[in-house]
């Protein structure tokens, strides 16, 4: 059995009232209505019969929740995203084995209240958030009674990429050139979102947190060397702020902070970066994830991920965990095939 623990799907009646509205904005309407089996259940569920010990634990797509609406407005439409998905589960059990909440994160009291709201009485597994809310950083102050309750609970976060057009690659242009924003843009966001947790301190105060990072970290294990021998030496170039008491402070090295996140295979079939990231997280850390619906043609990163993996030396114990038994010690679930 094979646990596809990041993939994207709309309930219907949302995706019509945001994306196909515009609500969303044209980036986006347009990325998400090309993507058609992110709504389109019929044909999400032909393409799934080809892999019949596949199921799924979905997450709502793009944007956030608080790209939607203001900290007024966000709270309705993230109850309205959630209680659609929790319906897909209820419906289609043989598909959708289970969901992570989507939040209104520009609203923290209310992010919490909605958290609560999922996991007790929808069933939520945990929550999905974004690797900044609207250009804030995830270690600001609002933000830190979410990691603590999602330890406390000892359920994961999903942590997905954001970052658009609009932030440009060079301070002399307005927008960000032939998608550059998406291609490079959201490996480099998800490693500076770990970093500035790690740095934060919140693995030292939670160390039982679990977050799953999208796409095998991001950046970070090919930059393993930096992040290693080169964060040892953190504040000795640094003219500007000392963080002499912050790396005294830190119970580890920066690199092990970093390894003690979760992963997924959401690598659209590359062998090398998959193969990268299984050595620097550990099969223990890896999830088995697709990334559906974003294929350039319907089912071709499930097929590709699946096989890459079973083109690696991997073990018949390292592939169970990575397709399976991660996911099920990390949701508390069982994968009855």
């Amino acid at each position: 059995m094979k646990i596809d623990i990041f993939n994207h799907v709309f309930p219907k009646s949302f995706f019509d009232r945001y994306i196909v509205s515009g609500a969303a904005g044209k980036e986006i309407g347009k990325r998400m209505a090309n993507a058609t089996i992110g709504f389109d259940l019929d044909q999400r569920f032909r393409i799934l019969d080809e892999f019949k010990d596949v199921k799924q634990v979905i997450t709502l797509g793009q944007p956030p929740i608080e790209a939607l609406g203001g900290p007024k407005e966000s709270p309705a439409i993230a109850r309205e995203a959630n209680d659609g998905l929790a319906e897909l589960v209820a419906k289609h059990p043989d598909r959708f084995m289970a969901f992570a909440a989507s939040l209104p994160l520009n609203n923290a009291d209310a992010s919490l209240e909605e958290m609560t709201r999922s996991i007790d009485q929808l069933g939520a597994k945990g929550v999905m958030i974004y690797t900044n809310v609207a250009g804030t950083p995830l270690d600001a102050p609002q933000f830190q009674p979410l990691f603590a309750e999602a330890a406390r609970r000892d359920v994961p976060i999903w942590l997905h990429p954001a970052r658009g057009a609009a932030m440009p690659d060079y301070s002399s242009e307005e927008s960000s050139a032939f998608e550059i924003w998406w291609a490079l843009g959201w490996p480099y966001e998800t490693g500076a979102a770990m970093a500035r947790l790690v740095f934060s301190g919140v693995f030292d105060r939670h160390p039982n947190l679990k977050i799953i990072t999208h796409h095998l970290g991001g950046i970070v294990p090919y930059l393993e060397g930096r992040v290693g021998y080169g964060w040892d030496q953190l504040g000795a170039r640094t003219s500007k702020v000392d963080y002499s008491a912050l790396r005294q402070s830190m119970k580890k090295r920066p690199v092990d902070y970093f390894r003690m996140f979760h992963a997924d295979t959401a690598m659209f079939g590359a062998r090398a970066a998959t193969r990268c990231g299984l050595e620097f997280f550990g099969t223990d850390q890896v999830v088995f994830a697709s990334d559906m619906p974003f294929d350039p043609t319907p089912g071709l990163y499930m097929r590709e991920t699946i096989k890459v993996i079973e083109s690696l030396d991997l073990s018949n114990d390292d592939k169970r965990r990575i397709y399976s038994g991660n996911a099920e010690r990390l949701l508390g679930l069982k994968a009855v095939s």
